[in-house]
């Protein structure tokens, strides 16, 4: 068994300039807890394969291709691969957000 004390997993070095920590990693999927400050946001972007996003704590507004929705506590976004989206936090509290990617990525996200 491994457990994985997430708030000690260090952020790294990411395109949005986010704090944004790999949490899981295998040849078939990945996890990656993206924490927005308030007026933070990714840039908007395509991830070659499929993702699912799940809000652990906060409120933000989620885009992706032409829907674009305010999420909370205990949402599940499913992100179809190659379809442009982004997040933003417009709120005045910290939004976090576990996102899955499924497979493991083999190509990079491109920005856009």
């Amino acid at each position: 068994m491994k457990i994985t004390d997430v708030s000690k997993v260090v952020s790294g070095p990411n395109p949005h300039h986010v704090d944004a920590r790999k949490i899981y990693e295998s040849p078939h999927a990945m996890a990656v807890v993206i924490t927005l400050q308030p007026g933070e946001a990714l840039k908007k972007h395509i991830t070659p394969v499929e993702v699912f996003f799940y809000v652990l704590e906060g409120t933000g507004v989620v885009e992706i291709g032409n829907e674009k929705e305010t999420v909370g506590k205990d949402m599940l976004v499913e992100s179809p691969a190659r379809i442009p989206h982004t997040w933003k936090n417009e709120s005045s509290g910290v939004f976090r957000v576990l996102v899955v990617k499924v497979p493991k990525p083999t190509q990079e996200t491109k920005l856009l």
